[in-house]
């Protein structure tokens, strides 16, 4: 099965995140809405600028210059001090987030993270649900991001780089010729400064060029990075994402809908999806789920959630299922919802001893045992062949 990778990077993070500080602590001012920039003490000497508003691109202001440049270039020009505190705050709220759609999710750096999502589709395709973590960052993060999509981690990282802010790109590998090798030399990923003027002065002005040079020259002359660039000219990376393996402490997705329902018999066919990935994860950790968490949005921006403990800790997809559609009619009270979600918690071990259940026996328990075998067997099936090939029926309508 081809990879799924998606890379996600915080537009101009320094400055959008300290504009979210400053307005939440009473600035009146968005400073991303006018000419800024994000630098370092002034009266020090050593001001130089960390981010800039894209007002101040416009005036050619550059990362890295000092502020004393900066205002040379525009004497209208106002300077805020970061709000480094909170940086990792707003890191890891994205990191949360982006962990309902996979449990594979690299922290990269600060503002920037990998996403493994073969295995975690549930039907859906890459591009729907990148959409979906666009507007739901914006709507509950309140900033932005770039998504790259592709089928390794470079071409996902180079595609997120491309036009800004607020976008969605893919860079497949039949897309490579028109979208990659077009680019100047200097934006390959990995590329050092020191090395771009050596490959100019050997006309190698576009990654297409060092993709069609000799691999054995570039690796004579750069040694074993000159090998490194060339696979990536061309597309090449093996590289895993590399992600925290601790059990998780609960497993939830939701979903932010295309338009607002009231329809109770649509709403508990996204929540069977919703069942199922999240049942499928549970598998995936050998964990058991004791309680069953569903929260709603309505069209009003009103959140609401409800939960209820099981009679027995289950990874079943049917019981949680069952207990979630409660949860949710109970809910939902006829309103119009923009997002719903379901959550597993107090998760233990499918080797730790629980308590027995009185409907571990008899016809519960044999029914128990049926659709244990049935998530078996579905998930031995996703695991080969991918998770749009089969889903439960009640989603085939």
């Amino acid at each position: 099965m081809e990879r799924q990778i998606l890379h996600v990077d915080v537009n101009n993070a320094f400055l959008s995140w300290t504009a979210i500080d400053m307005l939440e602590n009473g600035y009146k001012e968005d400073i991303r809405n006018i000419i800024s920039v994000i630098g370092g003490d002034e009266t020090c000497r050593r001001g130089v600028v960390l981010a800039k508003s894209t007002l101040a691109k416009k005036y050619n202001i550059l990362t890295g210059e000092s502020i004393f440049m900066a205002r040379k270039k525009c004497n209208k020009l106002q300077v805020f001090r970061g709000a480094d505190k909170r940086y990792l705050e707003f890191s890891d709220n994205l990191y949360k987030m982006l962990l309902e759609y996979s449990d594979k999710v690299e922290r990269y750096s600060i503002d920037e993270c990998f996403l493994e999502m073969t295995g975690c589709l549930m039907g859906r395709t890459l591009n729907e649900i990148a959409i979906e973590i666009i507007k739901r960052v914006k709507e509950e993060l309140k900033f932005t991001v770039n998504i790259g999509i592709s089928n390794n981690k470079l071409l996902a990282k180079m595609a997120s780089d491309f036009e800004k802010p607020d976008k969605i790109h893919t860079l497949f590998k039949e897309e490579i010729k028109d979208k990659f090798w077009t680019l100047p030399i200097n934006e390959l990923f990995m590329l050092g400064k020191k090395t771009t003027p050596k490959l100019l002065k050997m006309n190698i002005k576009t990654i297409g060029d060092l993709a069609k040079s000799n691999k054995n020259k570039i690796e004579n002359i750069f040694g074993k990075h000159g090998k490194i660039l060339w696979e990536y000219a061309n597309g090449i990376d093996d590289s895993e994402v590399i992600y925290e393996q601790t059990l998780p402490k609960g497993i939830g997705h939701s979903i932010t809908m295309s338009k607002d329902t009231s329809n109770i018999e649509e709403l508990n066919k996204i929540l069977l999806g919703l069942t199922e990935q999240v049942c499928y994860r549970l598998r995936k950790y050998n964990l058991k789920a004791t309680i069953v968490n569903v929260q709603i949005r309505t069209k009003n921006f009103e959140n609401y959630t409800r939960q209820k403990s099981l009679l027995r800790a289950t990874t079943v997809t049917k019981e949680i299922y069952e207990q979630g559609k409660i949860l949710l009619k109970e809910l939902y009270a006829g309103r119009e919802l923009r997002l719903i979600g379901i959550r597993v918690d107090g998760l233990v071990s499918t080797d730790q001893d629980v308590q027995i259940s009185i409907f571990d026996e008899g016809k519960e328990g044999s029914q128990h045992k049926k659709y244990e075998k049935v998530d078996k067997v579905l998930d031995s099936i996703k695991d080969k062949h991918g998770d749009s090939l089969v889903m439960l029926g009640g989603r085939l309508k």
